[in-house]
C-alpha cells in the first residue's frame, strides 16, 4: 500500500555537464570574437604585449646578471639599471614614433635608408668601427661612451623604405618586376655591408627582413624558393669553411641529437642552456634562485636569457613569452591586413614579422632547433642601443595599428582612449577613415574578384587573398578573414 504519490527516479543529469561544457566554451569563443571586434583591439594588445615583454626582460636582466654585475661592478643592480634606462628610453623613441604622423614617416624614409647606408659603410673604417675580437666582428660604432650597430638601425630602415618604395607600385606583372628587383638590389648591397662586418648572424637576420618584405609585395614565390636555395647553400658554405662558425654547426648537430661530444668546449654554452632549461621543468627553481647564472652559462644575460627564463620560470614561465611573441605576430598582421593603407599595411607586416623572427631564432638555438647565432631575444636580451631601435620599431607598428579605418572611425565617433589622453597622442589622421558603407562596398568587390581570381595577376598579399598560379603562390583566403569583417581593395 502507497502512502502518497509515486516518485519517479531522477534521470542521471548526464547531458548538464555536456551542455555546461558548451556553454563555457561558447562564452569564451564569443568573449574572444568580441574583443576582436573592437576597434581598438589590435593598438591595445600590441601595446600590452610590447610593454609586458619589456617589463619582463628587465626582471629577466637583473636576475641572470646580478652576479656578473656583482663581480664588474661591485652592486648588483647595476646591469639591471642600466637595462631599464635604455627601456625608458626605447619607451620615448616609442612615443615620438607615435606622435609622428605616418606620411611623415614616408617622407623621411629616402633619408633614413640613407643614413643607414652611410653608418655600414663608416663601421668598415678602422678606429670607428668596432666588435669582438674573438670572433673577428667589427659591427659596432663608438661614440663617447654610447655604443650602437648600424645593423639594427639598418632592419628598421629597409622595412620603413621598402614599404614607402613598393607602396602603391601596382600589382606584380611578371617575375621581373622593376620595383621588386631594385628593392632586392639594395637590400642586398646592404647585407653584403652587414656580412663584412663579420656578423653572419645579424647579415641573415636582416636578409630576413628583406625577403619578408618582397613575400608580403607580392614577389613570385619562385623567387623566394631560390632565395632559400642560396641561403641554404651558403650555410653550407660556412659550415664547411672552419673556423668558430664550423664550430657552431658541429655544436648544433650534437644538440639535434642530444649527443655532446666536447661539452667543457666548443658545446659548453648550448650544453649549459640545456642543463638550465632541464633544471627548470614544469615550474621553475623560482625567480632569482637560477645556477647557471653562477658563470656557467657565459651569456646567460644576453644570447641564452630564455634558458634562465626557463630555469626559473620552468616551461609555464618560456611557454608565456612565446604566447607573448605569437600574440604579437597575430595582432602585427592583423593590423597589416586592417591597414587601409598600403604603406602602413607594408611596414606593420614587415615589422612584425622580422621582430618576431628574431625571437623565435633565438629561442629555437637556445633550445637546440638551430644553430647559435647570437641573436638576441628582442625586448627581453640585455642590450643598449638594440632595445631603443627595437622599441622605436614597435612604435611604428602600433602607429600603424592605430590607422586602422575602424580605430580612426571609433576615435573619431567617441573620442580618444585613456591610455592616449595619457600619452598626449593625437587623434589619427582622418584621411584614413573608411566608411562603413565602403566597406560594405569593398566586401562586394572582393567577393567579386575573388569569383574572376584565375583571370587576375597577382598582387600584395592582402590585396588579393588568392594568388595565381603563375605567381607560384597557393590561396590565402585564411589571411581574408583574420578579424575582419571586410576585404578591403586598394
Amino acid at each position: 500500500m502507497t502512502t502518497g504519490a509515486s516518485k519517479k527516479p531522477a534521470r542521471p543529469n548526464t547531458g548538464a555537464k555536456t551542455r555546461t561544457g558548451l556553454g563555457i566554451r561558447e562564452r569564451i569563443s564569443g568573449a574572444w570574437n568580441d574583443l576582436l571586434a573592437r576597434p581598438l583591439t589590435d593598438y591595445i594588445m600590441i601595446l600590452c604585449i610590447v610593454v609586458i615583454l619589456s617589463c619582463l626582460g628587465v626582471v629577466m636582466v637583473y636576475s641572470s646578471s646580478m652576479t656578473w654585475s656583482l663581480r664588474e661592478g661591485g652592486s648588483v643592480w647595476g646591469t639591471a639599471v642600466r637595462q631599464g634606462i635604455m627601456i625608458v628610453l626605447g619607451f620615448f623613441a616609442m612615443w615620438v614614433a607615435l606622435m609622428t604622423r605616418p606620411q611623415t614617416i614616408r617622407n623621411l624614409s629616402n633619408l633614413i635608408l640613407i643614413v643607414s647606408i652611410v653608418l655600414l659603410l663608416a663601421v668598415q673604417i678602422p678606429g670607428i668601427g668596432t666588435g669582438k675580437e674573438e670572433v673577428g666582428s667589427q659591427s659596432w660604432i663608438a661614440l663617447g661612451p654610447i655604443q650602437f650597430q648600424p645593423s639594427e638601425i639598418a632592419k628598421v630602415a629597409i622595412a620603413v623604405w621598402g614599404a614607402h618604395y613598393l607602396a602603391g607600385k601596382g600589382p606584380v606583372q611578371h617575375w621581373f618586376n622593376n620595383h621588386l628587383m631594385r628593392f632586392g638590389g639594395v637590400g642586398a648591397f646592404m647585407a653584403f655591408l652587414i656580412f663584412m662586418e663579420g656578423d653572419a648572424g645579424m647579415a641573415m637576420s636582416f636578409v630576413l627582413v628583406v625577403l619578408f618584405m618582397l613575400f608580403f609585395a607580392g614577389i613570385a614565390m619562385g623567387w623566394i624558393a631560390i632565395a632559400g636555395v642560396l641561403i641554404i647553400a651558403a650555410l653550407a658554405v660556412l659550415a664547411m669553411g672552419g673556423g668558430f662558425r664550423s664550430s657552431r654547426f658541429e655544436v648544433y648537430f650534437d644538440a639535434l641529437f642530444g649527443n655532446f661530444h666536447d661539452v667543457r668546449g666548443i658545446a659548453f654554452q648550448s650544453y649549459q642552456g640545456f642543463l638550465s632549461l632541464a633544471d627548470g621543468s614544469g615550474l621553475g627553481v623560482g625567480l632569482g634562485q637560477s645556477r647557471a647564472k653562477w658563470f656557467y652559462l657565459p651569456e646567460a644575460k644576453n644570447d641564452f636569457i630564455f634558458a634562465i627564463i626557463g630555469e626559473e620560470l620552468g616551461l609555464w614561465g618560456g611557454a608565456l613569452v612565446i604566447a607573448l611573441f605569437a600574440g604579437l605576430l597575430y595582432f602585427g598582421l592583423r593590423t597589416a591586413k586592417k591597414s587601409h593603407d598600403p604603406f602602413l599595411g607594408l611596414m606593420a607586416a614587415t615589422l612584425t614579422a622580422s621582430v618576431v623572427s628574431q625571437a623565435f631564432i633565438n629561442i629555437g638555438y637556445v633550445v637546440g632547433l638551430l644553430p647559435v647565432t647570437g641573436i638576441q631575444l628582442p625586448m627581453i636580451s640585455a642590450g643598449g642601443t638594440s632595445a631603443i631601435i627595437t622599441l622605436a620599431s614597435m612604435g611604428l607598428l602600433i602607429s600603424c595599428a592605430r590607422h586602422e579605418p575602424e580605430t580612426v572611425s571609433a576615435m573619431a565617433s567617441y573620442g580618444r582612449p585613456a591610455i592616449d589622453r595619457l600619452l598626449g597622442l593625437r587623434e589619427p589622421s582622418s584621411t584614413l577613415t573608411t566608411s562603413n558603407a565602403s566597406l560594405r562596398s569593398n566586401k562586394t568587390k572582393a567577393a567579386k574578384q575573388k569569383s574572376e581570381s584565375s583571370e587576375r595577376v597577382s598582387g600584395p598579399l592582402w590585396r588579393a587573398c588568392d594568388r595565381t598560379p603563375s605567381a607560384g603562390a597557393t590561396k590565402w583566403a585564411s589571411w581574408s578573414t583574420i578579424g575582419s569583417s571586410a576585404t578591403l581593395d586598394w
